[in-house]
């Protein structure tokens, strides 16, 4: 008899790498870099997420998903796609492409959108998400901090997690939850879009090389 957890467990894993294998296109991938330089633009001109700048100072990397779908009805789900960068000196590495999916149950109806800036904080955070695959939740000893949008809990004190979570979300869900969620790299979008396999710790080291990756590099250099 299967448990609900990790039946559940694995329905969020099945959708990652579902996502994560989808059809590689290179009109998805501007997309989601296009949006992910709309979602930073939102972020630094929310007036009451004022410690953003204080989390990028510190972050070593970042994970940005510009449109997260949840929805369902008794049997929910969710999925979005995203990249991650990783600091580099003064500036931000090439992005490497990511998938995020998880599945739940509970009486639910509705349709939620979602958008987050995730800053790693910790190079154990960094090396768990460079993985195959990331669990929320899952991973023992990493601390995940989410903020909603209006960033009201956001103190000194208590900005001091592996991960920490600027989200901004709408829809019939009240508020957003990443728990359980599977994160994974797309493997064949990364190799589509940098013209040759590389893997993400080489991507985020800068061996990656498009210009497409130039106006979000800038945006995040100005934050």
């Amino acid at each position: 008899m299967f448990r609900l957890p990790t039946l559940l467990s694995g329905l969020a894993i099945a959708l990652a790498v579902l996502l994560a294998n989808a059809p590689a296109r290179a009109a998805d991938q501007m997309t989601v870099l296009n949006q992910a330089v709309v979602t930073v633009d939102k972020m630094k001109s929310d007036p009451t997420f004022g410690p953003s700048r204080q989390i990028l100072r510190n972050a070593r990397a970042l994970l940005i998903v510009p449109q997260l779908i949840k929805g369902g009805f008794v049997f929910g789900a969710e999925g979005g796609d995203g990249v991650l960068l990783q600091r580099l000196g003064r500036g931000w590495s090439a992005p490497a492409f990511y998938t995020l999916g998880s599945a739940s149950f509970g009486l639910q109806i509705g349709l939620e959108e979602a958008r987050f800036v995730m800053f790693i904080m910790s190079d154990r955070a960094l090396r768990a998400i460079e993985q195959s695959k990331f669990t929320f939740g899952g991973e023992a000893g990493l601390t995940v901090i989410t903020l909603g949008a209006n960033a009201q809990g956001a103190t000194s004190t208590n900005l001091t997690g592996d991960i920490i979570v600027w989200a901004s979300s709408k829809g019939a869900y009240g508020g957003l939850t990443l728990q359980g969620s599977v994160l994974a790299p797309k493997n064949d979008a990364n190799a589509q879009f940098y013209g040759r396999p590389l893997s993400v710790p080489q991507i985020l080291v800068d061996e990656g090389r498009n210009p497409a990756t130039r106006p979000l590099r800038r945006d995040l250099a100005t934050l």
